[in-house]
């Protein structure tokens, strides 16, 4: 209680001081908060969700060849509803706690995204002999939590909008997102940084599944119409997809993203962020570089290790500005996704 009150304590401080600097732009104009466009979001996730639902009006089967371990075997489930999640419910409850991912058919694949055929599928997660495919999940999902605490901790009437964060460069030694805080000028203090990482750090306790959707980019647009940078973004992206969006949604935290991510939030053990940096963009004007730094809970690591990596992960991260072309689409193999 204690560190929630210090927390809006600081944050309280950041807003009146940056009073006098509040950016114009035509969100304000409307008087809109983050709070009721991220309902507005979650509701729009929910009833697309549901819609898709209803389409499927006959139960089919379909056959799921599970390579172990624990061993091989065989599962009938059902078709466009089941997921690789059910599936380890089915077989062994380590699992389920410690799978972050599938490979379906060879496809890296989320643990809640329902299977659409008959398929193979392997479990992955972060003790791996080759993690490669889970960490970069990890560093994705971890961006989309920096975003849920960009957009939750600042005062109401610091509208803040999201822009984009660069794909997984684990050697970058910090994920990234990059958004438009309504701060002018902002260089974060410790206490402030230890703030915003609570936040985040708070999301473990809650368990939050990552849930894909794939929207049209009509209701991509209606999700996001606050959003002036990912309302431009959006019909790039349904251009190299064919007028398909992912999206996911993390508690009530609604974000576009390629993935995969991992299964849950509980499997971000550690989670700091580490820095803010004023970017200038070329096509989106000045923006704040926010960095994190993170550890999946099955890793372990003395605090020594960590506090190293901590310390280098705010260094300013050189990944590439965000761009509003379709080189940058998050559908390419480009080392930037315009639209997380």
């Amino acid at each position: 209680m204690a560190a929630s009150m210090s927390c809006k304590n600081v944050f309280l401080k950041i807003s009146s001081a940056s009073r006098r600097n509040l950016k114009r732009s035509y969100c304000q104009s409307t008087n809109l908060t983050n709070a009721e466009v991220r309902r507005k979001r979650n509701e729009i996730f929910e009833t697309e969700k549901k819609r898709q639902l209803g389409l499927i009006t006959r139960m089919e089967k379909i056959q799921v060849d599970v390579k172990g371990p624990p061993e091989d075997c065989t599962l009938i489930m059902n078709k466009g509803i089941s997921t690789p999640f059910n599936c380890s419910m089915h077989i062994q409850e380590l699992l389920v706690n410690r799978s972050a991912l599938a490979l379906v058919n060879g496809e890296p694949w989320d643990m809640h995204r329902p299977l659409k055929e008959d398929c193979s599928i392997e479990f992955l997660h972060f003790l791996d002999e080759d993690p490669r495919i889970v960490n970069k999940a990890f560093w994705r999902s971890c961006c989309l939590v920096l975003g849920h605490v960009l957009e939750t901790a600042l005062q109401n009437q610091y509208y803040v909008e999201l822009c984009s964060f660069p794909k997984p460069h684990l050697q970058s030694g910090s994920f990234v997102y990059d958004a438009d805080l309504k701060l002018k000028d902002w260089k974060p203090t410790t206490a402030e940084l230890n703030c915003l990482t609570r936040v985040g750090y708070k999301l473990h306790h809650l368990d939050f599944k990552f849930e894909r959707l794939e929207v049209d980019a009509s209701v991509a647009l209606d999700m996001f119409k606050d959003n002036h940078f990912k309302s431009q973004q959006i019909p790039y992206i349904a251009e190299s997809s064919g007028s398909k969006v992912v999206v996911y949604r993390v508690g009530d935290h609604v974000d576009i993203s390629s993935g995969p991510c991992i299964a849950s939030t509980n499997q971000i053990g550690r989670f700091n962020v580490t820095a803010a940096h004023q970017i200038d963009t070329p096509d989106y004007g000045k923006l704040y570089r926010v960095q994190g730094l993170g550890l999946p809970s099955q890793v372990m690591m003395h605090y020594w290790s960590y506090d190293i990596l901590r310390r280098r992960a705010g260094k300013f991260n050189t990944a590439p500005l965000p761009r509003l072309n379709m080189e940058s689409s998050p559908h390419t193999d480009d080392n930037t996704e315009i639209s997380t």
